[in-house]
């Protein structure tokens, strides 16, 4: 029998002490990538037939590389938060765990810093 109650999972309290955060912090990058989705593909779709100047000149508005920044950064961390959930869950070896998550952070990191100067280089 534990002693724990029902309270102390939905304040984080379980053995990891950080599920709620992680959880909250999913969900809000979430509700963020939505509109920003929404946006992306608009804007793909109304470029299906543009030339290389035309994007490269709509990229280099502010509007749409400050949307594409957040759209790379939050979309990006979203991703890295979802994986290092899969690998907490299905990988037994700490060791293993331990390698993945910094592969993943690495990974990401490199991708975003990589995709930040790109469109940086671009708008300006």
């Amino acid at each position: 029998m534990s002693l724990n109650t029902p309270i102390s999972k939905v304040r984080g309290l379980g053995s990891a002490k950080s599920g709620t955060h992680h959880w909250w912090v999913q969900k809000i990058l979430t509700i963020a990538l939505v509109p920003l989705t929404i946006w992306f593909v608009a804007s793909v779709v109304q470029m299906t037939n543009a030339d290389y100047f035309t994007v490269r000149a709509w990229l280099a508005s502010p509007v749409s590389a400050i949307l594409m920044l957040l759209f790379i950064i939050i979309g990006l961390h979203h991703l890295q938060l979802g994986v290092q959930s899969i690998v907490e869950d299905y990988i037994p070896h700490e060791g293993t765990k331990v390698f993945l998550k910094l592969i993943i952070l690495f990974g990401c990191t490199l991708i975003t810093v990589a995709s930040v100067f790109s469109v940086l280089k671009i708008a300006l």
